[in-house]
């Protein structure tokens, strides 16, 4: 079992034989009691007819130190044993070259990880949640660094809060970049705005690499964004559950 503890979601996912069997996602509420995550944790096996009792072990990565122990003492409870958790000091096979590699987030780092095996390099691995962090790994395997920026959803919401007159919008496809509409004038602001923000960090992202890199996005809102850059983007929306067990295995844990 892969856990990612996020900022808006735990994601939960089973794996067989190295094949993916689901993702679920569980919103972040740090008042939910253990045996609330407990209980979630197991109906979730349930509904998708996958075996709990036939999880041998679990990796934890987590953002909210708040929910970190909580989900831990759940799902020990549920297995018999705490996650193996995703800290520094870990086996990752991935060289972080940045000022304070113990500053690295788990999340954007468990996302390098899963990029560096599984894509050609360099390459910027963009993850779109409550926060979006862009990182870059180098032509030689290096995490070299990367930008954080406030969220799509993060920052409609300080728009439509600080703002009078503004409404809560869907996140979609606009019919075009030109609004002539509140709404969709702020739906060509969010899609086009994020896409062209991406695509000139790309582009400053490149210039500094020295060459072009192969880029993949994820995240909870990627989807919609990838399909609006105008640079070449592949949208892998399980690239850091697939992180989570690559880590799994590197570490020699059960299977």
């Amino acid at each position: 079992m892969t856990i990612d503890i996020g900022n808006s979601n735990i994601v939960l996912g089973a794996f067989e034989a190295g094949e993916l069997q689901f993702i679920a996602r569980i919103s972040s509420d740090i008042d939910r009691t253990v045996d609330e995550l407990a209980v979630m944790i197991n109906e979730i096996f349930t509904i998708r007819n996958v075996d709990r009792s036939a999880v041998k072990g679990s990796i934890l990565s987590s953002v909210v130190p708040a929910l970190t122990s909580l989900v831990s003492q759940a799902v020990a409870l549920l297995t018999g044993k705490e996650p193996f958790l995703v800290a520094p000091g870990i086996k990752t096979g991935l060289n972080i070259r940045i000022d304070n590699p113990a500053q690295l987030g788990s999340d954007m780092m468990v996302d390098c990880v899963a990029a560096s095996a599984m894509y050609p390099k360099p390459l910027i691995v963009i993850d779109m949640g409550t926060a979006t962090t862009m990182s870059v790994v180098d032509a030689a395997g290096n995490m070299i660094g990367g930008v954080i920026m406030p969220g799509l959803k993060t920052a409609l919401n300080a728009l439509t809060r600080n703002t009078a007159q503004l409404p809560q919008i869907a996140i979609e496809s606009p019919r075009k970049a030109i609004g002539t509409n509140t709404n969709d004038s702020m739906r060509s602001g969010a899609v086009y705005g994020s896409a062209s923000m991406l695509d000139g960090m790309i582009d400053r992202f490149e210039e500094e690499l020295g060459q072009e890199a192969f880029v993949v996005m994820t995240g909870g809102l990627s989807e919609v964004i990838s399909r609006h850059t105008r640079k070449k983007v592949l949208h892998n929306p399980n690239l850091l559950i697939q992180g989570l067990y690559i880590l799994y295995k590197r570490n020699g844990l059960p299977e």
